[in-house]
């Protein structure tokens, strides 16, 4: 389906609403569903590969373990770092530009909605750019560290088709002889600055991520689930306040009893089409 040939339902699903958000200042929430048409996969839409997630406690327990994690991350890497943003990301930094949108708060960790010119980004689950030292904090970037670990492991090739992961993992064929990357400042360990599964969402991010809603007049919801508790959590904050919400997902996600409008479809074409209804009242 493309933004010229919405269906019936979409297009009045769309219709209703635009006259839902006419006039208010938008808070934007997305999730893994945003980023499907840029080539990186949902890790619970229909299709999507069953994957068991590293979580914090198995990467800090032991070596194999973030050694399995640092082969299959820079595997990954480069295919996601390559991602380009789509039409749904594009439009919602138009709606910013417009001064329609408030800001983006994403569950997703691709820095694609940055890219792709939104300027007030709230990245709740943290961001693959940076990689930074538990000992002494020191930040690195991640492009710097890729080539760290291709000039430590010269064995190392990066497969042309991989099946990637919603954060940039490769399940690793094998990751015997893997040279773990350390702090080059002090030797200490390193983790991308992610919100690995088993961690709790800092409490000043989704303090700022709170701020947002509470500075807006109305949220639109699009490619999450809402299975994340973040983001339920944010819904409920608007529905307190009698904000109109908007859903906007391919699939039932935990919300949509709850939502002023819920269209499901694809946000790519929904997002281009609502943003221009919005832009044109």
């Amino acid at each position: 389906m493309s933004v010229l040939d919405l269906d019936a339902a979409t297009t009045a699903a769309v219709e209703r609403a635009a006259d839902a958000l006419a006039g208010h200042r938008v808070a934007v929430l997305t999730g893994a569903g945003v980023s499907t048409d840029s080539g990186i996969p949902d890790y619970r839409g229909k299709g999507a590969p069953v994957r068991t997630p590293m979580t914090a406690q198995q990467f800090l327990a032991d070596d194999t373990s973030r050694r399995r994690y640092w082969v299959g991350s820079h595997l990954g890497w480069r295919t996601f770092a390559a991602a380009a943003p789509n039409e749904g990301h594009r439009a919602l930094a138009a709606l910013e530009q417009a001064g329609i949108a408030s800001g983006v708060i994403t569950q997703n960790v691709d820095g694609l909605h940055v890219r792709a010119g939104s300027r007030r980004v709230v990245e709740l689950h943290g961001t693959m750019r940076r990689v930074s030292c538990l000992h002494c904090g020191q930040v690195f970037d991640r492009r710097d560290l890729a080539v760290r670990i291709e000039r430590d492991n010269p064995w190392i090739t990066v497969p042309e088709n991989v099946e990637l992961g919603p954060d940039g993992d490769v399940l690793p064929g094998a990751s015997d002889g893997f040279v773990i990357p350390d702090c080059s400042v002090c030797g200490g360990m390193l983790k991308p600055e992610v919100v690995f599964f088993g961690e709790y969402i800092p409490l000043e991010k989704f303090r700022e991520a709170e701020q947002l809603v509470r500075s807006s007049t109305a949220l639109l919801i699009a490619g999450s689930s809402l299975v994340v508790n973040s983001g339920i959590r944010l819904l409920d904050r608007a529905r307190r306040r009698r904000l109109p919400v908007v859903i906007v997902n391919r699939g039932e996600t935990r919300g949509d009893p709850r939502a002023t409008v819920k269209i499901d479809a694809g946000t790519s074409e929904v997002l281009t089409v609502l943003g221009r209804e919005l832009a044109g009242r």
